[in-house]
């Protein structure tokens, strides 16, 4: 079949339609295949890249963009300091599925912070100019108004983590009742009964369900009496550190501890060495999101691992299918859609 040379019909240059009739397949079909949205088969797509080939069309970034009132940008909001998020690994796991998975696609991806008021009413104006055309949240607690306001104002969101059961947004997250409870009967099978649970903020939907499964895993084993040793954290090594010296404070023979991230892990261990326990003989240690410093901790960390890079990929791919589908707002509302991907206990030296 001989190549077009980049000229359509009339001698100019290839027009979508005329992809579209050489791929056998719809105008539409051909959009979603260029914007690089998961809702097309491989076959299909396969089909238009080689029709978008043999006529030579190079699409009009800014002229389809501006036609379609699309900017071609999509913001990876997070409504925390800066700080926690260079300090803790998760958000650049995060980060670099997203990163991943828009590589292949003409978008852009924008990092915004909302850990303050200030920043969070630049955020709104900036927002309410519809400068994006959807939006990724990340770590949001439950009263944060944010997922609300990208609601009201009609653009496609996906939130990683829900903020409830009743989540109204699209979501992505991991198994956190499943990962808690594997970490707490993993202790159980290593004889360990006076075991503790240092958690992220109370207010992060994830870190309820981490609760939840703890005190199940505790219940079926028989053990109905750990309340006292439940000690809320901030996902933070300075707050694991002051959890873990308040528990010892509250119950000194406990046997072992499970701490709601690796981050906080790491300051439980501090406050355990200071106080003279050895990890794993007197106490024994399991974190969560199998980051690097599970990896490099002395001993190594047993951890349960969550996905992370592969729940950045999965939130992509659902913003831009939100993003093609995109409707009228006097449409009815689109169906939200919610994953939650597998977690894995990953077991090391430290239980």
């Amino acid at each position: 079949m001989a190549v077009n040379g980049g000229r359509g019909r009339g001698g100019g240059r290839p027009t979508l339609e005329e992809v579209a009739a050489r791929a056998g397949v719809g105008r539409g079909t051909v959009s979603r295949v260029i914007n690089g949205s998961p809702r097309v088969s491989d076959a299909t797509r396969a089909a238009v890249e080689a029709a978008v080939a043999e006529l030579g069309y190079v699409p009009n970034t800014a002229a389809r963009a501006l036609a379609a009132n699309r900017t071609d940008a999509i913001a990876l909001v997070v409504p925390e300091p800066e700080t926690r998020f260079f300090a803790e690994p998760y958000f650049s796991d995060m980060l670099r599925g997203v990163g991943a998975e828009l590589s292949d696609t003409e978008m852009q991806l924008l990092l915004i912070f909302a850990g303050g008021d200030r920043e969070r009413r630049r955020l709104a104006q900036y927002l309410a100019a519809h400068r994006v055309d959807g939006v990724l949240l990340v770590s949001v607690h439950a009263d944060d108004p944010l997922p609300d306001l990208v609601a009201q104002l009609g653009i496609p969101a996906v939130i990683s983590g829900p903020r409830s059961a009743a989540e109204a947004l699209t979501s992505v997250d991991s198994d956190n009742y499943g990962g808690a409870r594997s970490a707490v009967e993993h202790l159980l099978s290593r004889g360990r009964r006076r075991i503790a649970h240092i958690t992220g903020h109370m207010d992060v939907y994830g870190a309820q369900r981490r609760v939840d499964g703890y005190r199940d895993a505790l219940a079926d084993a028989g053990l109905t009496e750990g309340e006292h040793l439940i000690e809320e954290g901030d996902f933070t090594e300075e707050g694991g550190h002051r959890a873990m010296t308040r528990l010892l404070e509250r119950e000194p023979a406990l046997d072992a501890v499970f701490a709601g991230s690796d981050v906080t892990a790491a300051g439980a261990r501090q406050a355990l060495r200071a106080s003279g326990r050895r990890i794993p003989d007197d106490v024994a240690l399991v974190g969560y999101d199998d980051s690097a410093i599970a990896r490099h901790m002395d001993p190594p960390l047993t951890s349960v691992r969550q996905p992370i890079e592969e729940m950045g990929r999965a939130m992509i791919g659902l913003l831009l299918t939100e993003i093609a589908d995109r409707r009228p707002p006097e449409s009815a509302a689109p169906e939200r859609r919610h994953a939650v991907l597998a977690t894995e206990l990953v077991v090391r030296t430290s239980s």
